[in-house]
This record gives C-alpha cells, sequence and structure tokens, in this order.
C-alpha cells in the first residue's frame, strides 16, 4: 500500500504523531512503559516529513533522533488543544474519584449500621454522586474545595 499526502495533509499527521508521543509520555516521561511501542513510527513518519514539504517541522535532537521541531511544539491551536485536554482530563478524573470515594463511604457506612431495605443501585448512586460535584464544580469551579488535614504528631 503506498499512500500520497498534500504538504497540508502530511503536517497534520505530524500534528497527529506529536499529540499521540505526548500521550505517551505524559504518564511517566520518558520513562513510560509504552514508549517502545510507538518510537519507531514515530521516527520513521518523522523521517518522511522533507519527502511532504514538512522539513520545517522536524529537528534533530541531541541524542541523534528525530524530534518535532520548535515550530510543532510551540504552535498555539496544538498547544490549545493539548491545553484543553488535560484541563477535561482533570475534571473527570477529579469527579470520578472523588464519586467512587464517596460511593464506598455511603457503602461501608450502611453496611456497619445494617441499614435496612433493599441494597442500593452502585452504578445509580455513583452516577448521582457524579452530577452532584458536576454541578458543584461548574457553579463555583475550585473555591468551595476544602482540604482537610489530619493532626500530625
Amino acid at each position: 500500500m503506498k499512500e500520497s499526502f498534500s504538504p497540508q495533509e502530511f503536517a497534520r499527521l505530524l500534528e497527529l504523531v506529536h499529540l499521540g508521543m505526548r500521550t505517551v509520555m505524559s504518564r511517566q516521561g520518558g520513562e513510560s512503559p509504552y514508549l517502545e511501542r510507538y518510537a519507531g513510527i514515530e521516527q520513521k513518519i518523522l523521517s518522511m516529513a522533507g519527502k511532504y514539504g514538512c522539513s520545517d517541522k522536524v529537528d534533530v535532537g541531541g541524542t541523534g533522533k528525530l524530534i518535532p521541531s520548535a515550530k510543532t511544539d510551540e504552535d498555539k491551536e496544538l498547544r490549545k488543544m493539548v491545553g484543553e485536554a488535560d484541563n477535561d482530563l482533570f475534571w473527570h478524573e477529579l469527579v470520578a474519584r472523588l464519586g467512587d470515594r464517596d460511593l464506598g463511604v455511603e457503602q461501608t457506612t450502611a453496611a456497619l449500621v445494617g441499614k435496612p431495605g433493599p441494597p442500593i443501585n452502585a452504578d445509580v448512586r455513583l452516577k448521582e454522586i457524579e452530577e452532584t460535584y458536576w454541578a458543584e464544580f461548574e457553579k463555583h469551579d475550585l473555591a468551595r474545595v476544602l482540604v482537610l488535614r489530619a493532626a500530625q504528631g
């Protein structure tokens, strides 16, 4: 299979590779266990940049490997996408973790006090708890979040 790209299409492909590698690297930096899985294909695609008129989007890094150029790394549109994705991930992760925590507390408390009645539907209750957090954060952001620290000593 032989594919052909316009310079603009290949530039977008380079952006996708850049964004994908940022995702791979975001967990543990250069120590990501997934890095090896994608590093070869990244190098292959970056090496094709000149062929498609995109050599300005690739540089040679300090280790001799090809890397996205500063032009790619500093692209305002890409930075905006990354920022929006990071923000979205933060809120979803925060709501999910708080919801799981609160549901666990409710289930433990109910079990300890021998709460009568039918067992709760955990999926429905988790959704209710998460919706409460979404409403709170949409209205107040983090302004009403308080962290209680345990006494030291």
